[in-house]
């Protein structure tokens, strides 16, 4: 399992669903877990950037990383877990162990709005947006020193460049963390480029 964090906008949402599809993985991001609810609720609160009763996300996700892994299939984390009770009950629980490598995308705010106008998300309000942020950066730090004090390797990568670019870096690191075995790699070769644009 790799955990890919980001400011909203750096890129982790689509170089997820990038790995995803080319190795058979499967990517799992809380928001897309909360909108495949289908609940009215759920779907206004998105809309707010605001965090989510911690609970209810870590049930959702565990749930949901026991089913991929118990199916054969390698998880890709995107944002998650989001705050320091997420990180610790990851931990008391077995999920944190479970966790190879983070990656952190690196991207100046000025290059991430020019992505986020770019992508015209209906709920990628300033105000939203910049929460996102504050409660981003409000919460990196206290989750970090939990992945290191449990083992988990954490690289921090540039995280601007072409698409292709900032998939080859994170495909480098995960190369050296032993993650990309040669039946992945030669399954990838078959895969054709899709048009892409940058998501979160």
């Amino acid at each position: 399992m790799i955990a890919l964090f980001g400011l909203a906008g750096s890129g982790k949402s689509l170089q997820g669903q990038i790995l995803a599809e080319k190795y058979g993985w499967k990517w799992l991001s809380v928001g897309q877990l909360l909108r495949d609810q289908h609940n009215a609720t759920i779907n206004e609160d998105l809309k707010t950037g605001e965090l989510f009763d911690d609970e209810l996300v870590t049930g959702l996700m565990h749930d949901a990383m026991s089913k991929i892994e118990a199916a054969g299939t390698k998880v890709i984390l995107d944002g998650y877990p989001r705050d320091e009770v997420q990180a610790k009950w990851m931990v008391e629980n077995g999920d944190m162990a479970r966790i190879e490598g983070a990656i952190v995308l690196d991207v100046p705010k000025e290059e991430l709005w020019k992505r986020i106008e770019e992508r015209g998300r209906s709920d990628d309000t300033r105000k939203v947006v910049e929460r996102r942020w504050e409660i981003f950066e409000q919460n990196i730090y206290s989750i970090l020193p939990l992945f290191e004090a449990n083992n988990v390797k954490i690289t921090t990568l540039d995280g601007v460049g072409t698409i292709d670019e900032i998939t080859n870096r994170i495909e480098a690191v995960l190369s050296d963390w032993g993650v990309l075995d040669e039946l992945a790699i030669l399954a990838s070769e078959d895969k054709d480029g899709a048009e892409k644009s940058y998501g979160e």
